[in-house]
């Protein structure tokens, strides 16, 4: 198997890397603020149930929870999820919105009460100061920390191969074994990399045109 063959292999494979990477931003960046919220609810049993929630996330692997995904269901009901992506989207959409939830978290807490008491001052209500004031500010607080985890999450996409889903390493693991060639595994380096590359490139530019912001 020459060079381009393995190529072509791993590109089709990344269609399913990239959609893991694309989906799991999409459900957990949103979902891991209403996780925030709870965590920060006054209401002290949704924000025991949260903690409790956030503590077992934060204190598995995540490799464990797609295996619990995909297998618990069957094995508690008897309904197994069927399709093993879904299984895999489900688990990182989980355990992404709960470390989000906590950069979310940190963001917010680190700002000073005074920005609050400065716009009632102004003649703004609390969702005014906090959509005009407190969240860009908090959006460019928590912006490392939130490109660090993103960027995590592409060399994650890799676990999903634990439940047989044909991503980048699956697909290098499997020509390995037919073609008895080891170089495949070692060249999915380089599809990640590219990958990380222009992650990057995008949050330094992200992170530059939100220096209007002075927090």
């Amino acid at each position: 198997m020459n060079f381009g063959e393995v190529t072509v292999e791993l590109l089709n494979a990344s269609k399913y890397t990239l959609g893991l990477f694309f989906l799991t931003l999409l459900i957990a960046i949103p979902f891991g603020m209403v996780i925030c919220a709870c965590s920060m609810s006054k209401f002290k049993p949704l924000k025991y149930v949260t903690g409790v929630f956030v503590w077992i996330i934060r204190g598995t692997p995540l490799m464990l929870q797609i295996i619990v995904v995909f297998y618990g269901p069957g094995l508690l009901f008897g309904t197994p999820i069927k399709q093993r992506f879904l299984a895999a989207l489900i688990a990182f959409a989980i355990n992404y919105a709960v470390y989000f939830s906590e950069i979310y978290r940190g963001g917010i807490l680190s700002m000073p009460l005074g920005q609050y008491e400065a716009g009632k001052v102004l003649g703004m209500n609390r969702a005014q100061v906090n959509r005009l004031v407190i969240f860009p500010q908090v959006t460019k607080k928590v912006m490392p920390a939130m490109s660090n985890e993103i960027i995590t999450l592409v060399k994650d996409t890799s676990l999903a191969n634990i439940i047989g889903i044909a991503e980048i390493i699956t697909t290098a693991k499997s020509i390995v074994s037919t073609k008895a060639i080891l170089w495949p595994l070692f060249y999915t380096g380089v599809f990640y990399l590219v990958m990380i590359g222009a992650l990057t490139v995008f949050f330094k530019w992200l992170e530059k045109s939100m220096n209007y912001y002075k927090a």
